[in-house]
């Protein structure tokens, strides 16, 4: 009878550590999940943007040095390797499209322009998107980091393990905290 007991434990106690097991797993798929989807929105960013620089250069060509920041900080976003750099340089190229947006204020044929208007609006639904999927990502990162805290379940996350990861997200006073600013 005890033998019995003590392996309906270990079985117990197998499945348990198989389910949470499991459970991180998928937590972590998800959270990669959640990544791919901003780094998505974070390319058609990257490639709407010299569209847009060369669209405002045909009316402002005098404002070189505000071109050169944007694509700088453009370089800058698409070579980040981390996730800090990534909310870094995401958080100055925010910033610099604010202030190519500015320029374009001053130029009434430029806000006028068909292209230039579909440009904004294509901007200012992936800055949504990033938005969307920024906090899907965290929302994940969240139950992971959650799931690797807790007792019991932290047993199983270091038996194996499974690591926290940093949430996505951006420095007070950020650009992106506002959307980019698209009206005339």
């Amino acid at each position: 009878m005890i033998l019995y007991i003590i392996l309906a434990v270990i079985v117990v106690i197998a499945l348990w550590v198989v389910f949470a097991y499991n459970g991180f797993v998928s937590l972590v798929k998800r959270a990669e999940e959640a990544w791919a989807d901003i780094d998505v929105q974070l390319k058609r960013r990257y490639d709407l943007i010299p569209n847009l620089v060369n669209t405002v250069k045909g009316y402002a060509t005098h404002e070189s040095a505000t071109f050169e920041k944007v694509t700088e900080a453009r370089t800058k976003a698409m070579g980040a390797q981390t996730l800090a750099e990534h909310a870094e340089a995401e958080n100055m190229l925010a910033g610099t499209l604010k202030s190519l947006f500015a320029v374009a204020e001053q130029y009434p044929d430029l806000k006028a322009n068909t292209n230039f208007l579909e440009l904004q609006r294509e901007l200012s639904d992936t800055e949504n998107k990033i938005q969307a999927a920024r906090r899907f990502y965290n929302g994940n990162v969240r139950d992971l980091n959650t799931m690797i805290d807790m007792f019991p379940s932290n047993v199983i996350a270091g038996m194996f393990k499974f690591k926290s990861r940093e949430f996505f997200e951006l420095t007070e006073g950020s650009a992106e905290r506002e959307p980019v600013a698209v009206s005339f």
